[in-house]
């Protein structure tokens, strides 16, 4: 959490992220883009220097759905892989794995703690997005540094997840199973979708994945467009790229270090 975040404007963080997990009633739900606000709100709650989210697509399969710096999605993508590590092992079990120091779980998941380690992350915390015995994903929190997240923030990001958990139920639950499949298929190929668009922006405007994504936010937001409508309007070349870059840099959404 960073310093511009205490206090008064972290009560405000606080309550519009439950009230934008919360909203699953509105025409436009966007599950991806609803995941992407949880993964960068937690870092803006919490001593945590980046989020993602693992969700169980129609047959139970975990997929990664958002992240909040390049660095941890890279890192739950070889989880995946690797099919060990704290996040799988929360979601299978329905329970949080909390991991406060990451060399001291080496024998626990041999293959996950090294690539880990080498990505800066030494502590791993992972909370399950569930409600009752259904569990859909886990809210996975790494930190630069080795140490345990205060109780309170444990408990504040479990109620976060488990209203997204309510608002992925509660739409899953007016389709059918077959719709429930289609529709979670097209979240994951809508995935696919921004990541090629960020590729676009990052190479376009001399940008990293993280920077890139959070022009190609900001701007779909500015625009009132959906997140996936923008990005495959880059993808197929019908989006001004450079406006939206210069867009970004006017907003001062991108301002990196060179």
């Amino acid at each position: 959490m960073t310093e511009a975040h205490t206090g008064a404007e972290r009560e405000a963080v606080l309550c519009a992220a439950f009230v934008q997990l919360a909203d699953t009633w509105a025409a436009d739900y966007d599950v991806i883009d609803r995941l992407a606000g949880l993964s960068h709100d937690c870092v803006a709650l919490f001593n945590v220097d980046a989020a993602g989210l693992l969700l169980a697509d129609g047959r139970g399969a975990p997929r990664v759905v958002a992240s909040s710096t390049e660095d941890a999605r890279l890192v739950e993508m070889f989880e995946l892989q690797a099919d060990e590590g704290p996040c799988l092992d929360c979601l299978r079990t329905s329970t949080a794995v909390l991991t406060a120091d990451l060399e001291q779980a080496r024998d626990r998941w041999p293959r996950f703690v090294p690539r880990t380690l080498a990505a800066g992350f030494h502590a791993v915390h992972a909370v399950p997005l569930r409600l009752r015995e259904d569990t859909v994903g886990a809210l996975n929190m790494f930190t630069v540094a080795p140490g345990d997240l205060p109780r309170a923030d444990l408990h504040t990001a479990q109620a976060l997840a488990d209203v997204a958990a309510i608002g992925i139920l509660r739409e899953r639950a007016i389709r059918t199973q077959q719709t429930v499949t289609v529709q979670l298929q097209a979240a994951l190929n809508s995935r696919v979708i921004i990541e090629q668009a960020k590729g676009i922006l990052a190479e376009r405007g001399n940008l990293d994945m993280a920077e890139a994504f959070t022009l190609l936010r900001a701007h779909a937001r500015s625009t009132n467009q959906r997140l996936t409508d923008l990005a495959r309007e880059i993808v197929t070349r019908t989006a001004d790229t450079r406006a939206i870059l210069e867009g970004g840099r006017s907003r001062g959404d991108q301002d990196p270090p060179r």
